[in-house]
């Protein structure tokens, strides 16, 4: 990436998180909406506590940016990107959880339930999750309902039993958790536990941009590449980084004993891997142009983040 390029995808990601941060504060206030009964002060601090003040909002970003591509307007891509912020923090905080991961920091600061405690960090993440689907039905988003139930659906089917929670529950069958431990398909691990909700941020705007069958498969394409080599660049990051640079414990996955695309292939396959990947990405956007350059950006940024 250029140094013009880098800055120019820099100003785009701070603005988008800006943005999404407001829209989260105001989406996750204390304020009780139409057919609500009321929302309890510390379920909506904890909620508040794992959603604002952190994160690059890569997610909310790929909405934005490939909403972009077919001219949506920004503030209908920011209310989808939020819905998707919201399942993310969700399962980060019960990732966090001691029956899961066991971590105590998140963000460079304390987890949820580390600064809570268990039962709220359970109902928090089970509330974020749910106030998604309230927000990504929302007129706003869309004039068409067929457009929104599309988006809908996709957005169940990457967070549910097909997509990151059931990416999830491979990944602690991949641990040993259920039995004896057997051979881990890491790439279809990754591809639903992480993948999926980083490929929902890119179809997400073909579906708001009704786009054609080619532009929606480009996107998948991309989507997918970039899911993949967002994990493996997490990977480095796990045998690589430091806590303080990470925000969140070094040397987890080798802690736990995971199967990884880095104890797979090595870090030099590894990071090969992501070279590749960034090829296949390129290549897909090519449908697009120049309309695709932050996107590309993107996947760049993916591949070369530090934390």
């Amino acid at each position: 990436m250029t140094g013009t390029a880098l800055t120019d995808f820099t100003k785009r990601l701070d603005k988008t998180a800006e943005d999404t941060e407001a829209l989260l504060s105001t989406l996750l206030s204390d304020t009780v909406l139409a057919d609500e009964i009321a929302r309890p002060k510390r379920l909506v601090d904890a909620m508040r506590y794992s959603s604002l003040n952190g994160g690059k909002r890569l997610r909310p970003f790929l909405v934005v940016e490939s909403a972009a591509v077919f001219s949506v307007p920004r503030e209908a891509a920011l209310l989808a990107g939020a819905a998707l912020e919201c399942i993310h923090c969700y399962s980060l905080i019960h990732d966090d959880l001691p029956a899961m991961d066991n971590s105590d920091l998140r963000r460079g600061r304390p987890t949820l339930h580390k600064a809570y405690d268990d039962a709220t960090a359970i109902l928090a993440g089970d509330a974020l999750l749910t106030i998604a689907f309230d927000i990504i039905t929302r007129d706003e988003i869309h004039r068409e309902p067929a457009v929104r139930l599309a988006l809908t659906r996709a957005l169940a089917r990457a967070s549910g039993v097909g997509g990151m929670a059931g990416g999830q529950m491979l990944d602690l069958a991949g641990e040993g958790r259920f039995g004896d431990r057997g051979p881990v398909d890491v790439a279809r691990v990754q591809q639903m536990k992480t993948g999926a909700l980083l490929r929902f941020g890119c179809i997400a705007g073909a579906i708001l941009g009704q786009a054609t069958q080619a532009e929606y498969k480009a996107l998948d394409d991309f989507g997918r590449a970039l899911g993949e080599a967002f994990q493996i660049a997490d990977d480095l990051l796990d045998v690589e980084g430091d806590a303080a640079t990470l925000g969140k414990p070094a040397g987890a996955d080798a802690e736990l004993g995971k199967t990884t695309f880095v104890t797979q292939l090595g870090i030099e396959g590894a990071k090969q891997r992501v070279r590749d990947l960034l090829a296949r990405g390129d290549a897909a956007l090519s449908i697009f142009g120049a309309r695709a350059d932050v996107l590309r950006a993107a996947a760049h940024f993916v591949a070369e983040r530090k934390n």
